[in-house]
Order: structure tokens, then C-alpha cells, then sequence
């Protein structure tokens, strides 16, 4: 096949695709990667149409206790807490699978379905807030430290190594404990105990570390490489060599992190939930609603396994999200898998 002048003109005059553009084509062919973008999409869709679906489908107040309610069910009236099979207590109604109450009922009266799309908007926030504020700090930790070596790397690695000597869950947990007890007072600002920014704030710092290490790894190896050195040797000022040779290159690994850390991030925060130090009541998360529903596992399974099951597709599809955006935007980590077989 030979190539005619003509061709050869063409892609001479079409511009050169970036790095940026180059990945997010690649990105875009990943089949894979956009199923679990949609499926992501489609998840926040739905949280997001919470007070929809409570107001015109469900017809209910997810946060408010209907003990005495009813609804209509097969033509006739249901109470929503039935008397439990053994005789002692109530039991709420189960999975109705219809507008009202369906997934069924927890332990207050209040429908699952409803809860479940409200604690979605708060898990999916709190992972999504903590994930900027890790890779905010992580990278400008790491960007520091290895740019600028000395006394500051020392202080800052040494810094990052004390908190990476603490189990995260246990920092988390203990962080979670002091602040939900008296709230965060930063001068003038006082974050309530309530607030979900506690939350928001622990996660995001305890895993700072994890992210900021790396970066700190490759600054290193960056400022040792041939074109930073020629840029040194040139006489380029060291704030432009940070912003146009350092920052761009850290820029793409912040972005690799993104999903991984989210779905980390949403683990972690229906972990402290589930221990009643993450979202406080009235508010509502998928790690509460799991919780709600922990005394009711053998009459009335759902309440818990509808969270857990959003938690699990919302984190696997994060996961090949961030794998499909490592291939991206990350050339080697192909090169590496197939060296490692």
C-alpha cells in the first residue's frame, strides 16, 4: 500500500492530538469503562431524583416514623408494622415491589426504597468531597516535599510516615469519635457534629498518605529526569519548571487515583456509619440504612441487603472506571501487566 502525496499533506495539515485528548479517545473506546460510567451516571441520576420519588411515586416521608400508616394493597388496607410471626413485637412490612414501600419497610415505618435513594445523595457526596480533599492535599504534600528536598521533604515525609503508621480504620474511627462529640471549631468556623463535612474532612485526611507518597515518589523521579535537567541547565525558573514540566505529570496520576480513592472512600464511610461516628440522624446514608436494618436480617432481609447491594455495584463499577482511566491515562500500566505475566 503506498501513501500518495496527497495523504501525506493531509496528515501533515491535521493537528497532532495532546496527551489529554489522546487519553480521553482511548478512554472513550474502553467499552468496559463506559458501561460503568453509565451505570455510574445512572445510579447518581436516581439519587439525585430523591425527592421525586418520595413525593409523586412513593407518596411517603423517608425520614419522618409511620408506625400506625397504611397503605392499599391488593384492594384492601395494609397496616405498615404487622404483628411479628413469633408473637412478640411488630414487623414491618416487607418488599411490595409497587410504588409504595417498595423494598419494604424498616423498623420506624419508613419506606426503604425512599431512604435508600436519600442515603445514596450522602454516600455518593461524602465519597465524592472526601476524594477532592485527599488528592488536593495528597498532591500538594507530594508535589512539595519532592520538589523542593531539604529540611521540608524531611519534615513532610517524616509527617506523612506518623500518619501512615496508624491503621487508617483506627484513625478514622477515633477522629470520628472526638469530633461527633464536640464538633470542629477552626476559628472563626464551627462545623456542627451533624454536619456532613465531619465526615467529608476525616476521610478525605486519613488516607492523604496513601496518594501522597506516590506523588512524592514521582516529583522525585521527575526532578532527576532529562528534560527537567535540561530546563535547569537553561536557566528556566524553578516555578515554571514546577508548573509546566511537574505539575502536568502529577496532574494525570491525581486523576488515575480518582475513582479508586472514591470507592475507598465509600467504603469507609458506610464502615463508620454502621458504627453510628459517621452520618448522624436525621440524615440518612447507605452505611445507616445497613444499620437500620441489622435487627431486622432474619424477618425482613432487604432493608439491609438493598444498601449493601447499592454500595457493591456503585464500587465495582468505580473500579473498572479506574481501571479503564489507569489505561487512559497511564501508558505504562499496560506495559507493566504484561511484563508481570
Amino acid at each position: 500500500m503506498s501513501i500518495t502525496s496527497e495523504d501525506a499533506a493531509r496528515v501533515a495539515a491535521e493537528p497532532a492530538a495532546g496527551p489529554w485528548r489522546a487519553a480521553l479517545r482511548k478512554l472513550a473506546q474502553n467499552r468496559t469503562a463506559m458501561a460503568a460510567a453509565l451505570v455510574l451516571v445512572l445510579i447518581v441520576l436516581a439519587c439525585i431524583a430523591a425527592p421525586f420519588y418520595a413525593k409523586y411515586v412513593a407518596h411517603t416521608d423517608p425520614f419522618g416514623s409511620n408506625l400506625d400508616g397504611q397503605i392499599m394493597l391488593h384492594g384492601k388496607l395494609v397496616p405498615v408494622m404487622q404483628p411479628s410471626p413469633t408473637g412478640l413485637g411488630m414487623t414491618p412490612i416487607g418488599p411490595t415491589w409497587r410504588a409504595q414501600y417498595l423494598l419494604g419497610a424498616d423498623n420506624q415505618g419508613r419506606d426503604v426504597a425512599a431512604r435508600l435513594l436519600y442515603g445514596g445523595r450522602n454516600s455518593l457526596l461524602i465519597a465524592l468531597g472526601s476524594t477532592m480533599i485527599c488528592l488536593v492535599l495528597a498532591g500538594l504534600v507530594g508535589v512539595v516535599a519532592g520538589f523542593s528536598g531539604g529540611w521540608i521533604d524531611t519534615v513532610l515525609a517524616r509527617a506523612l510516615d506518623v500518619l501512615w503508621a496508624f491503621p487508617v480504620y483506627m484513625l478514622a474511627i477515633s477522629l470520628s469519635v472526638v469530633l461527633i462529640s464536640h464538633g470542629l471549631k477552626l476559628g472563626p468556623i464551627t462545623i456542627n457534629a451533624d454536619s456532613l463535612l465531619i465526615p467529608i474532612t476525616i476521610i478525605g485526611v486519613v488516607y492523604v498518605p496513601y496518594v501522597a507518597r506516590p506523588i512524592r515518589g514521582q516529583v522525585l523521579s521527575l526532578a532527576r529526569s532529562d528534560f527537567v535537567l535540561a530546563s535547569r541547565c537553561l536557566g528556566v525558573a524553578r516555578h515554571r519548571i514546577l508548573l509546566r514540566d511537574i505539575v502536568p505529570n502529577v496532574t494525570t496520576t491525581l486523576i488515575v487515583f480518582a475513582p479508586l480513592m472514591m470507592a475507598l472512600n465509600m467504603l469507609t464511610e458506610a464502615a463508620l456509619s454502621f458504627l453510628s461516628i459517621g452520618v448522624q440522624p436525621p440524615a440518612a446514608s447507605w452505611g445507616t440504612i445497613i444499620l437500620d436494618g441489622e435487627g431486622l436480617l432474619y424477618t425482613r432481609p432487604m432493608v439491609a441487603l438493598a444498601p449493601g447491594i447499592a454500595i457493591m455495584i456503585t464500587v465495582v463499577m468505580l473500579n473498572f472506571l479506574g481501571d479503564g482511566v489507569r489505561e487512559a491515562f497511564d501508558p505504562r500500566a499496560k506495559l507493566r501487566v504484561k511484563s508481570d505475566r
